[in-house]
């Protein structure tokens, strides 16, 4: 009789390990997926015209501009090749 209590107790000790470290893994997983979401949108871009460029930090309330000068330099993306990359020719 002694046996049998001491492996159900050895089992029911495996089963609540078991099920406390999954409630605990599914309550990590669910905080982080939270703090993706709210970090997802945190910026927002503004043109506040053709020239000036601000970022909004919707958590700290910051902003940064940047002025464009629409003069100096190619208006559109070209795709260029690294000075660090190692190219044969």
């Amino acid at each position: 009789m002694n046996k049998y209590i001491m492996s159900f107790s050895i089992i029911f000790l495996g089963i609540c390990i078991l099920l406390g470290s999954w409630f605990i893994s599914q309550s990590l997983q669910s905080k982080q997926e939270d703090a993706a979401k709210e970090a997802q949108f945190r910026y927002e871009l503004f043109p506040a015209n053709e020239s000036n460029l601000i970022i909004f930090d919707k958590k700290s309330g910051e902003y940064w501009q940047k002025y464009i000068n629409p003069n100096a330099g190619p208006t559109d993306w070209e795709k260029q090749t690294s000075p660090n990359s190692k190219s044969s020719k």
